[in-house]
């Protein structure tokens, strides 16, 4: 019987965090929307005269940490994996850190691998 409880409790409190991640994606998409609405569609700009270096456009581990506060930063390890730079915690980061890092990196058109023990962030190097 002591189990089962046990078991009612983890769960519940796996729904409490849960919740504690859907309030905040809620917020960041509703201060998304605001800003969208806020901001003028500006005209295309013209090709350049010269194709540019393949080079251009590709991010680095110094650009994708720029993204992040620095107290959140600080919570992560970068790497440049060739085609992604791949961010994985150092240390536990709980609910909210965890959604913040997710929202930030799926604003850079990134997403999050689910590998057990090897999960981890991704941007591509490659900037849309």
């Amino acid at each position: 019987m002591s189990e089962k409880k046990s078991t009612q409790e983890e769960l519940m409190q796996r729904i409490d965090q849960l919740l504690i991640v859907l309030k905040q994606i809620t917020e960041d998409l509703a201060d998304i929307s605001k800003q969208m609405k806020g901001t003028s569609v500006a005209a295309p700009k013209p090709a350049p005269a010269t194709p540019a270096p393949p080079t251009a456009g590709m991010r680095t581990v110094a650009d994708v940490r720029t993204v992040f506060p620095k107290e959140l930063e600080s919570m992560l390890f970068f790497e440049d994996m060739g085609e992604y730079i791949v961010i994985k915690p150092r240390q536990y980061l709980g609910s909210e850190n965890f959604a913040k890092i997710a929202s930030l990196v799926r604003g850079e058109g990134g997403e999050y691998i689910s590998a057990g023990k090897e999960s981890h962030f991704r941007i591509p190097k490659e900037s849309r």
